[in-house]
């Protein structure tokens, strides 16, 4: 059976989350096709992963059998970490943009499963997978756009986990989400509402797409 690993990053709850919005409605047309498949589900807000230490970052690259305890102990959440990035036959991610980049929280579960020699580097052990990347944000970043230069979230996640982990990189951006509740951004919620929408849409056709190819 498919298994889909579903991350969220938001801060905020589901009611409240751009992100969160439509990260659910992915995973409700994934089920949908695969009723009897497997969803690892991460709230990196509701419980972070734990930040790279010097004793995490140092386990990775030594013999296990020279490991201190210390680096055993947290070098077997990171292990857990990247298994279960490798055993996912596809990845869906919210990323809203916070000052300009992504969560902090979301950084640190980056920082873990990217480990040169087992999913990085020559080797790329998730090499292939899809990832769905739902990346919110408050105005608008889009070619063109005055803050245009601003966008550290696709070009970032674009380079971590299409170049640096080989997967296949897949984004929906709702936008200008802040313009139901700033007072001068009321003349572009129907632009808002309209990318809202969009990416409802765009979630429901990618979460098919994906879940008849993995099926297939």
């Amino acid at each position: 059976m498919a298994t889909l690993l579903h991350i969220d990053s938001s801060v905020f709850p589901a009611e409240a989350s751009a992100s969160r919005v439509v990260t659910e409605a992915f995973r409700k047309h994934w089920q949908e096709e695969h009723p009897q498949g497997t969803v690892i589900y991460r709230d990196l807000a509701a419980q972070p992963v734990p930040h790279i230490t010097a004793d995490t970052h140092l386990a990775g690259f030594t013999d296990p059998a020279t490991h201190t305890p210390e680096q055993a102990a947290a070098f077997a959440e990171r292990v857990k970490l990247i298994e279960e990035l490798e055993q996912a036959d596809a990845v869906l991610i919210g990323a809203p943009m916070y000052n300009y980049t992504i969560p902090s929280t979301l950084k640190a579960w980056l920082d873990n499963v990217i480990l040169m020699g087992r999913t990085a580097g020559e080797t790329q052990s998730a090499k292939g997978t899809p990832v769905t990347i739902v990346a919110s944000r408050g105005g608008s970043y889009a070619p063109g756009t005055p803050r245009e230069s601003f966008e550290y979230v696709q070009n970032y996640l674009d380079a971590a986990l299409g170049g640096g982990l080989g997967l296949e990189v897949h984004f929906i951006v709702p936008e200008l989400t802040m313009a139901t509740v700033n007072p001068a951004m009321a003349d572009l919620v129907p632009l808002y509402e309209a990318s809202r929408d969009r990416a409802l849409e765009d979630a429901a056709t990618k979460a098919r797409e994906l879940a008849k190819r993995v099926a297939a």
